[in-house]
């Protein structure tokens, strides 16, 4: 394969052209959009199948060349695939946009149209039943008190049918509109606005902003803030948000010479939560190893698994009725360099025609409360819920 990359003179909407079948990672306009399937690459693979491309690229960034996406199961060791579209527009930071082209594949180049409004029923099926899941808080969180481990992160599942096939460009446009400021991403059906960054690697400087701790946001300022104060003051979540810190410090840490992070939690506020979050960067040691490495070493963060992180895994296995598929997985872009950016695979939903399976997860610590628990994975939902439902 030659990928072949250009300048753009002007930008491109990435979520149009990615459109309802294409690929995207992007967050307040920056980031990558593709179209078409040049080639389907395991994920153990994509590193020297990257790199074995034939490149020609005038713009010399982070992303340009031959990329891939990929959204990745949540479970440790349970392989995927990656996509290297057939043809992927990029923006950065500094307004520079380009095209990248795979020769002997044409693609449509041209950006979907804007969705049409629509309208219809729906029908909403709890899959992972609401007592049950209080049931499974409550044992959590008497095996922290226990000593057994520090945290787990528990989860249910929501399945979203309508009437109609789901427009996936529609939610995304959507979910834009709402959750600009989070990454939005869409790899084969599996799409979402995640506020988390899991890892992101630019040369040598790598970068995670890691989430735990969570509260609801009401529309009213005054309510909002006093509820954000409370958050920060929260003992349970602040001890929910330190163990992941640390954790993402300490993974870090061998791979560079240096690594700061915000001496206190700030909070991060989207549409309809908000949480506490810590902006962790360091410089990378020579030779830099790939973000794909970075990906594998820190997932599952305990804000989406737990602590210790196979205690945790064993105890999701036995308390959740179901496959968390990507949910909480990585999700996000490599290119040939080891460059890439990767989020927690939150905020989502996996499509397919007339159905979306929608999850969201609490972390259960030692104060954790079941209906508070409860309250927050509906708080949690309404991200997508919004985006899709149309009535």
């Amino acid at each position: 394969m030659r990928a072949v990359t250009r300048r753009l003179h002007r930008p491109v909407d990435l979520v149009a052209f990615a459109g309802g079948d294409g690929f995207l990672f992007v967050r307040d306009g920056v980031g990558l959009a593709g179209r078409g399937v040049a080639a389907r690459i395991p994920r153990d693979a994509i590193g020297p199948t990257l790199a074995a491309i034939d490149a020609d690229d005038d713009v010399q960034r982070a992303g340009t060349g031959p990329v891939a996406f990929g959204a990745l199961p949540f479970l440790p060791g349970a392989g995927g695939e990656l996509v290297v579209p057939a043809a992927v527009v990029g923006r950065d930071a500094e307004g520079t946009a380009w095209l990248t082209t795979i020769e002997g594949h044409d693609v449509d180049l041209t950006p979907a149209r804007p969705p049409l409004t629509a309208a219809g029923g729906y029908t909403l099926r709890p899959g992972f039943e609401p007592r049950a899941f209080q049931a499974a808080v409550c044992r959590g969180r008497d095996l922290v008190r226990a000593g057994r481990l520090t945290k787990v992160v528990i989860a249910r599942d929501v399945t979203v049918e309508g009437e109609h096939p789901i427009d996936v460009h529609a939610v995304l446009t959507r979910l834009r509109a709402s959750f600009g400021s989070s990454h939005l991403f869409a790899v084969d059906g599996f799409i979402g606005a995640s506020p988390e960054l899991l890892v992101a690697r630019h040369g040598d400087v790598v970068r995670a902003h890691p989430l735990a701790g969570t509260t609801p946001r009401t529309g009213d300022p005054t309510v909002d803030a006093r509820l954000a104060a409370q958050l920060i003051a929260s003992t349970k979540d602040q001890v929910e948000h330190r163990v992941t810190i640390e954790m993402v410090r300490d993974t870090l840490l061998p791979w560079c010479s240096y690594v700061d992070w915000e001496a206190e939690p700030s909070v991060v506020t989207v549409a309809n939560v908000q949480h506490l979050g810590t902006l962790v960067e360091g410089r990378l040691s020579s030779p830099a190893p790939s973000v794909l490495e970075l990906v594998a070493a820190l997932q599952p963060t305990p804000a989406l698994g737990g602590f210790p992180r196979a205690e945790a895994l064993a105890l999701i296995a036995e308390l959740e009725p179901f496959d968390r598929g990507r949910y909480g997985g990585p999700v996000g872009w490599v290119d040939a360099r080891g460059d890439g950016e990767w989020a927690v695979g939150i905020r989502c939903a996996q499509v397919s025609g007339r159905t979306a399976r929608l999850l969201a997860g609490v972390g259960v610590v030692a104060g954790s409360d079941p209906d508070a628990e409860l309250a927050e994975t509906q708080a949690k939902f309404q991200a997508m819920l919004s985006a899709i439902v149309r009535p």
